[in-house]
């Protein structure tokens, strides 16, 4: 039965994704919008931006259940975004990453559960594939926690649970593309950590396009993934630079940051064997077995073994002139370049 929409919850809803989920559903329609975020001058930001009646803020932290109870009840359905995002802040901090992204993603679905709430879509990381860093092991057990209460529950349950999981969105806060972009505007080198490294790239409206399909397609565990092209890094920057009319701006070359993983990987094999293709997306279906093993180990997986992961080197590689392209439809890109034409 397909959940309605008329009060909707969005944790972490002051951030990039955010803040741009929250106007796409705004623009749908909705009775009632909630943001439960830890940043009050976030909120009153984002209260005096908006200034939206249907929207209401809720001071909390995803990491204490009561306040994640009182923004939950009555909640329609849930779009769970709070998290600890920044790779070395997470490397030098992994408990606090554990704490959020983990324990913190236990509350919102309990609470979920507890409130019946219709529809929960949890949101995650290419990073969680074959993670290296603690950011990515993080969001691999919220993954592993969704998908464990969702077996738990079956598929007569009044919620449903799913995943996302999106590579790099582009100009999101804290991201590489502003800090290229405040680069070149200063006059100061761009800083580039491996040259050969690729990225996915991935528009924050595709993000928003990526949790409205989980929404209305999402049957119990499901994790759903959207095909998305990339880029080498020093081919982002040299359509950055080509952009802004600086195609000699110095790079420096930095070295590779901490945990930083030379190409990103969307899916694995093993995930892909049990996943339905749907143009855009990927659908990776829950694994329903039980802790019964006995029944599969005379049963090896042929699919799998003639399958490959789908990563950032793989998968569709942009041109400088197509991630120039790309670039020129973000509307932070665009913004940017008014600005500097209006100097």
């Amino acid at each position: 039965m397909k959940t309605t929409r008329n009060t909707v919850l969005i944790t972490g809803g002051t951030g990039s994704f955010g803040k741009m989920m929250l106007k796409d559903i705004l623009e749908k329609g909705v009775s009632e919008l909630r943001i439960l975020s830890r940043d009050e001058e976030k909120q009153d930001a984002l209260r005096n931006d908006l200034q939206d009646d249907r929207v209401r803020y809720y001071i909390g932290d995803v990491r204490n259940r009561d306040s994640v109870d009182r923004a939950m009840a009555g909640v329609d359905c849930v779009f769970h975004a709070a998290a600890l995002k920044q790779v070395p802040s997470c490397e030098f901090f992994p408990l606090e990453a554990v704490k959020t992204n983990v324990l913190g993603s236990e509350n919102v679905i309990r609470s979920a559960i507890a409130s019946g709430v219709g529809s929960l879509v949890c949101l995650s990381t290419d990073k969680a594939v074959f993670p290296v860093n603690a950011m990515g092991m993080s969001k691999a057990i919220m993954e592993k926690t969704a998908q464990a209460a969702a077996r738990e529950l079956g598929d007569d349950s009044r919620t449903t649970i799913s995943c996302v999981r999106y590579g790099n969105v582009m100009y999101s806060r804290g991201s590489a593309i502003p800090l290229f972009v405040k680069q070149i505007k200063a006059g100061i080198p761009i800083t580039v950590t491996e040259p050969k490294m690729t990225r996915f790239l991935m528009p924050l409206r595709d993000s928003v396009a990526l949790v409205n399909h989980a929404f209305d397609h999402a049957n119990q565990g499901d994790l759903f993934i959207k095909k998305s092209p990339a880029s080498t890094i020093i081919d982002l920057v040299t359509a950055l630079k080509n952009l802004f009319g600086a195609p000699e701006h110095p790079v420096e070359f930095i070295g590779w940051r901490h945990a930083e993983k030379l190409y990103e990987t969307l899916a694995s094999a093993q995930e892909l064997a049990t996943s339905e293709d749907m143009t855009d997306y990927f659908r990776i279906t829950l694994d329903s077995r039980g802790l019964n093993y006995k029944s599969y180990f005379s049963e090896g997986d042929q699919k799998t073994s003639q399958l490959e992961d789908y990563h950032s080197h793989n998968t569709q590689r942009l041109s400088v002139k197509e991630v120039e392209s790309l670039l020129l439809s973000l509307p932070e890109i665009q913004k940017e370049l008014a600005e500097g034409q209006g100097r």
